[in-house]
């Protein structure tokens, strides 16, 4: 059970990188391209709907799995328990 947890653990750490990353490359991109500020600040509001969007739809993914693993660890736990 530590091995699963450890390895949710990581792969939570590295979704977290991968979505600050992206949200600050995109930022840095973004303002530094030649656009005027009010084309610009409206990438950036698009841009980061579209990340917040996508990173829900991971962390729910997620959430989906850690929740799955706690029944059946939870199941397992009962049938011992019992048998």
């Amino acid at each position: 059970m530590d091995v699963d947890y450890e390895h949710e653990a990581r792969t939570l750490n590295f979704l977290s990188g991968l979505v600050l990353g992206a949200i600050l490359g995109a930022g840095v991109a973004l303002l530094t391209a030649p656009a005027s500020g009010p084309k610009t600040r409206r990438r950036i509001r698009r841009v980061a709907g579209d990340i917040r969007h996508s990173a829900g739809d991971q962390i729910e993914d997620f959430a989906d799995d850690v929740r799955s693993k706690v029944e059946d660890a939870y199941k397992s736990a009962r049938k011992r328990i019992a048998g």
